[in-house]
């Protein structure tokens, strides 16, 4: 076996590992990438990129059938080719996949290893049968995978992961989405406006990563016009019948209604990959779950000591499983892995404010935690809604509604939840505003055009303020 030695070792080549590598060589530090799987990171492959191209051909499809509204009419009949979509969606997802392995070759090959990695103890980690790594520290960036619920694989090939959906041929004629989360919302509308006949069914009632009761009943509300959503379905079973799925469920009124499916798709989650890499070697601790406690500012990983040499990024900590926070965490693991096998002290790095943005129409927008963040009596609120608001109006987009909040006794803007169109613009706006700690008084003091979405903002900001006065 091949016995090697450096200052710091990354496990996992994806977005945080690729930011760990390119941080721990600036710093000095002599470094190995370590990739046991395909490289091309969850974003390019299977995540960001593939399904905003999915969603970008659903919004073209989308406009067409508004296109009337506004005196455009399309003569005949509008065809949507499933296997034109589908192998768009595939060319220019290889294009981005390419772009990051362009990204990986850059890596100068003495310092690519490719294999499965495993720590032997907390400063040795085994790749595969061939190579022994001594490392004085060491980077866990292995991301994570699609999970669901072990009864779910009696359904055979008609089950399938978002994974799956990237590397269709042609479009199925109906899909059951079981789990309403940002990938199943994103998928559900985008297919159903493709043409699928689509039912997105979840349990206990949650819808994305919207908290605001207001903002959730719009939203379920909204969404059921267009397709059929069910946060809290009571599926009674899920059963293979032949090439199909049977789905039974007990609707409000007690009656249970069969329906079939060509698939099911498991969009219950993802699981960081953590299991097999040898953690019960190093003497790090584990969560209930069996993913390493952690210290945000540093990515530090907890042992009994105090000492770990050991980091982790990206969506292996399960933090804030997002592609820019992954991005900055590997920065942060890899800097402060190279500091600690140099002989420096590990130092904290303040994180950006939080923003989450879901891309289903209206987009949904999260800044600051939004209002799980909050506890009950610490804010008030203002909200506008965009039924009315003009450039939404102009643009037959006119749905949505936004929630705004502020201390009552400092006047400081503390997060905002959305339904509105181009939320991945308001919730930008936002954070920066959150991360600068301005006020409410200080936002409104800002520039707004006319006509345009922002003025919707400037709405429920002074909703806001009027409520503060009043506190």
């Amino acid at each position: 076996m091949k016995t090697m030695q450096v200052d710091v070792a990354i496990i996992g080549a994806g977005t945080a590992g690729l930011a760990a590598y390119r941080s721990a060589k600036a710093a000095g530090a002599s470094v190995v990438i370590i990739e046991g799987g395909d490289h091309g990171t969850t974003c390019a492959r299977v995540g960001c990129m593939p399904s905003k191209l999915l969603i970008a051909a659903a919004d073209a499809a989308d406009a067409v059938g508004k296109a009337p509204g506004f005196g455009v009419h399309v003569d005949g009949v509008v065809r949507i080719d499933g296997g034109e979509v589908m192998d768009r969606v595939r060319r220019e997802r290889d294009r981005f996949v390419d772009f990051v392995l362009g990204d990986v070759q850059d890596i100068s090959e003495t310092d690519r290893i490719r294999g499965h990695a495993a720590f032997v103890d907390k400063h040795t980690i085994a790749v595969a049968d061939y190579s022994l790594i001594r490392c004085k520290s060491s980077v866990i960036a292995t991301g994570s995978r699609a999970t669901y619920p072990d009864t779910f694989k009696s359904l055979g090939d008609r089950l399938i992961i978002s994974d799956d959906v990237f590397n269709w041929r042609d479009l199925p004629k109906s899909l059951a989405v079981m789990g309403p989360g940002i990938i199943g919302l994103e998928l559900g509308q985008a297919l159903h406006r493709l043409g699928v006949r689509v039912a997105v069914l979840g349990r206990g009632g949650r819808l994305g990563p919207i908290n605001d009761p207001e903002i959730l009943a719009y939203a379920v509300a909204a969404f059921n016009r267009e397709f059929a959503l069910e946060p809290d379905a009571h599926v009674e079973s899920m059963e293979r019948d032949g090439d199909r799925v049977a789905i039974r469920r007990k609707g409000a009124d007690g009656k249970v209604d069969v329906e079939h499916f060509d698939y099911v798709l498991a969009a219950t989650g993802r699981t960081p990959n953590v299991s097999g890499i040898g953690l019960d070697q190093t003497g790090i601790d584990l969560d209930e779950k069996g993913v390493p406690c952690f210290d945000p500012l540093t990515t530090r990983t907890i042992d009994a000591a105090g000492t770990s040499p050991i980091f982790i990024a990206g969506d292996a900590n399960n933090f804030i499983p997002l592609l820019h926070e992954a991005a900055d965490e590997g920065r942060i693991a890899g800097r402060n892995a190279a500091r600690l096998a140099l002989g420096s002290e590990v130092t904290p790095v303040p994180r950006r404010v939080p923003i989450g943005i879901v891309f289903t129409d209206p987009q949904i927008g999260i800044v600051g935690g939004g209002y799980h963040a909050l506890s009950a009596g610490s804010f008030v609120s203002g909200q506008a809604s965009f039924e009315d608001q003009g450039r939404s109006r102009i643009m037959l987009k006119n749905k949505g509604l936004l929630k705004v909040y502020a201390d009552p006794a400092t006047g400081r803007f503390l997060g905002a939840e959305m339904l509105v169109p181009a939320a991945e613009h308001l919730a930008h706006l936002l954070a920066w505003a959150l991360q600068n700690k301005m006020t409410v008084t200080q936002m409104l003091e800002m520039p707004f055009y006319h006509p345009v979405i922002e003025e919707g903002l400037r709405t429920a900001l002074r909703d806001v303020k009027a409520k503060l006065r009043r506190a």
